[in-house]
């Protein structure tokens, strides 16, 4: 039975089908041929405020080099102890807390501390600097990883899919998101910054709206942007005789606007049937306030959305520094949890406490993703193999500043273009060896098969002596 089912995917003709539809169709042959190499290969951002704790990220087994060896206590944002570097497999080590929700992937998890992206600063965020590597908070003033690994991949609709809680970081009168937000992470390129949808349900009527609709109603939707866009074609050939320089230029991408968004529909319609079978269930959920309610349902979408193949590559803001995790019995925001260290929260937990659950909270759900997608065969073994699921903070240390040491989870496999199962702890900042955020993210392009320059964004003066060129040799195979 096996055989015959690839052998038909084999002999799946192009003939009945649109372009659009010819990604899709050549994922499923390459799925039905075994041939590794070609299956696609995927990406999720997951990025935090208020940074991610790394005292609690250090696997049992090891020495924790982020408190003092005489108390105990935290180190703050001075990083590391000195010392050498750190590369330890995890099959021999016990996770930290935290991370026991990933637990039954210890084989494809890689913990990284230590890596520095000083020089991109900002009020308690980076901004477009997590992942430009770029002193940008506000404003978008180059391409950032996650754009420029969409645009190599993603053969869907959406060369990158964005979703929010809520677009400023340090908000008063906090509630979620109800329409598209721009929370200063992602762009195509200098002034080019990407919306992401706020909405669950809106999120959800977008990707997956070829899942409710009768095909009536689409064909009629399509055709209706098709009428449009011969008006606004032929309209536009009256308007443009009239214009000159910079405003022919700017009507131009105007124009495109309105090209791209046919083609995102097109495309959409192509993989009707792809999105019925994989849209998940348009429940009470998506309208629910609760933070936790609301990460939930953006991961539930994101995974359906790489499954469909409506994107490659999506990227999760889960929370901001406004965000009050009532569900978890505090009243504080992200942002006074972020001060109380070791003073009490409302529910009676240290501020450290507090962090690590909301943490653990956003990682549950990863687990779950990481669950969804390797349930889903692809070649030899299944999607989770050929994605990698990267949890990160949009700044570096402990809530404020702290550049000097900035940690990444990474779940997953890009193919076994990625050492996995490690725990790599880099030299202190300015210590022969240290490494940076823009190593980290040379790695994954070359992982993921675009071709990559030697560096990446700005480089820190501050280390004009060390070797920053390449991606970091201890994660590649």
């Amino acid at each position: 039975m096996i055989t015959k089912r690839r052998q038909f995917l084999r002999d799946l003709s192009f003939g009945g089908s649109s372009l659009a539809m010819a990604p899709f169709l050549n994922s499923v042959r390459v799925h039905a041929a075994g041939d590794e190499a070609a299956l696609p290969k995927r990406f999720v951002f997951v990025v935090k405020s208020s940074g991610i704790d790394k005292f609690n990220l250090v696997p049992g087994g090891l020495e924790n080099h982020y408190l003092n060896p005489d108390d105990g206590k935290k180190l703050g944002n001075s990083a590391r102890r000195l010392g050498p570097l750190v590369d330890a497999p995890l099959s021999d080590l016990h996770l930290p807390e935290k991370l026991t929700p990933l637990n039954s992937f210890k084989d494809r998890l890689t913990i990284i501390q230590s890596l520095s992206g000083e020089g991109f600063r900002g009020n308690h965020t980076t901004g477009f600097g997590a992942l430009s590597c770029h002193d940008s908070e506000n404003v978008a003033i180059a391409p950032t990883l996650d754009c420029l690994l969409g645009q190599h991949l993603s053969t869907g609709p959406y060369p990158m899919y964005g979703m929010a809680m809520n677009g400023r970081l340090l908000e008063a009168g906090w509630k979620p998101e109800d329409t598209y937000c721009y929370p200063n992470l992602s762009a195509y390129g200098a002034g080019k910054p990407v919306a992401y949808q706020g909405s669950p349900r809106k999120a959800f009527l977008e990707l997956f709206g070829a899942a409710v609709a009768s095909p009536e109603q689409l064909e009629k939707k399509l055709a209706l942007n098709g009428n449009l866009m011969d008006f606004l074609t032929e309209d536009a050939r009256r308007v443009e005789k009239q214009l000159s320089g910079d405003d022919k230029e700017r009507f131009a991408l105007y124009m495109d606007s309105f090209v791209s968004l046919r083609k995102i529909e097109e495309r959409k319609a192509a993989l009707t049937d792809s999105i019925q079978e994989h849209a998940p269930k348009l429940t009470n959920r998506f309208d629910s306030m609760a933070p936790s309610a609301r990460i939930e349902s953006h991961f539930e979408i994101a995974s359906a959305a790489l499954v469909a193949g409506l994107t490659n590559v999506i990227t999760l803001r889960p929370d901001t520094l406004g965000v009050k995790y009532s569900e978890l019995g505090l009243s504080n925001s992200v942002h006074s949890i972020g001060h109380l260290q070791e003073n009490a929260a409302s529910n009676g937990w240290t501020g450290h406490q507090a962090r690590m659950e909301i943490e653990k909270l956003h990682l549950k759900q990863i687990a779950s993703m990481a669950e969804k997608l390797d349930r889903v065969p692809e070649g030899n073994g299944s999607m989770l193999d050929n994605t990698l699921i990267v949890y990160m903070g949009c700044s570096g240390g402990d809530h404020h500043g702290g550049m000097a040491d900035w940690p990444f989870v990474l779940l997953g496999g890009m193919a076994g273009k990625l050492r996995m199962g490690r725990y790599i702890e880099y030299p202190k900042y300015r210590e022969s060896g240290h490494r940076t955020i823009a190593n980290l993210y040379l790695s994954l392009m070359h992982a993921a098969g675009l071709e990559a320059p030697e560096t990446f964004g700005q480089l820190d003066s501050n280390l004009k002596d060390l070797d920053l060129k390449g991606p970091l040799t201890e994660l590649m195979p």
